[in-house]
């Protein structure tokens, strides 16, 4: 499996070789961030979306190493909750596993590290905004626990991952919010005197591949975005987002108060 995945990076590695300027930064910066070594060509393989590859004449991409840093994260936050909430049943458990490893607390990590300037995306992609779309920078999260993974072994995989979630960790609330954020985000709302949250969601591609896009804003201050294959999902991404930007300020206001 390494040596395959090997073979694909060098393939990658080459074809960005010939990228035009600004299409990615460097990964050594990218490493540093990460506070971990991985193969600069590995690396650079879990950083490749499919539209960068498809526009290189059909190189290898992300996707692979996205399926292999899943289950490794999964597995990672599965025994981190169990070992450490002796008292929670399974259904407790299972929501905090998913409000960890979904999406959109996926895409909140790679934002707090600045991953989108890293990833290689083709020009369509990459002039719509793909480089902040949740779902691309949560794959591209899973891929890099997966590289880490084949060149430097799962106890190295399991630290990277635990340490990348570990801020989602520091705040309790957002278990709540991500199993309802749209309910938490009104409570949240309600509790400032604002107005309910306002959403708008748009869609593109084809009938039976469509995406939603949802932008929710909160009394003309707070504004957040989010997608997915449902307008109700859509709707949720956005207001997880929003709510975690405003409990943020939340948080800022109350530290310079104190």
């Amino acid at each position: 499996m390494r040596e395959r995945a090997e073979s694909q990076a060098r393939t990658v590695t080459d074809a960005r070789l010939s990228r035009m300027p600004g299409e990615s930064a460097d990964v050594s910066e990218l490493q540093a961030r990460l506070g971990v070594r991985i193969d600069p060509e590995l690396l650079t393989l879990a950083l490749t979306h499919r539209s960068y590859a498809y526009e290189h004449g059909g190189i290898p991409n992300n996707e692979r190493l996205e399926f292999l840093g899943d289950s490794i994260l999964g597995q990672a936050v599965t025994v981190k909750l169990f070992r450490e909430n002796p008292r929670l049943d399974e259904g407790g458990l299972a929501k905090r596993r998913a409000s960890l490893v979904s999406s959109v607390a996926l895409a909140e990590v790679a934002r707090g590290i600045g991953l989108g300037e890293f990833i290689l995306l083709g020009r369509g992609e990459g002039s719509s905004g793909g480089a902040d779309k949740s779902s691309i920078l949560a794959d591209t999260v899973e891929a890099i626990i997966g590289a880490v993974y084949l060149d430097a072994g799962g106890d190295v995989a399991t630290d990277l991952a635990l340490r990348l979630i570990e801020p989602l960790l520091e705040n309790p609330d957002r278990f709540g919010a991500a199993m309802d954020p749209k309910t938490s985000l009104q409570e949240l709302a309600a509790r400032h005197a604002a107005p309910p949250p306002q959403y708008v969601v748009t869609d593109t591609g084809p009938d039976h591949n469509k995406t939603f896009h949802a932008t929710v804003t909160v009394d003309g201050v707070v504004t957040a975005t989010g997608e997915g294959t449902s307008k109700k999902n859509a709707e949720m991404a956005a207001a997880l987002q929003a709510w975690t930007l405003a409990s943020a300020r939340d948080g800022h206001a109350r530290a310079s108060r104190g």
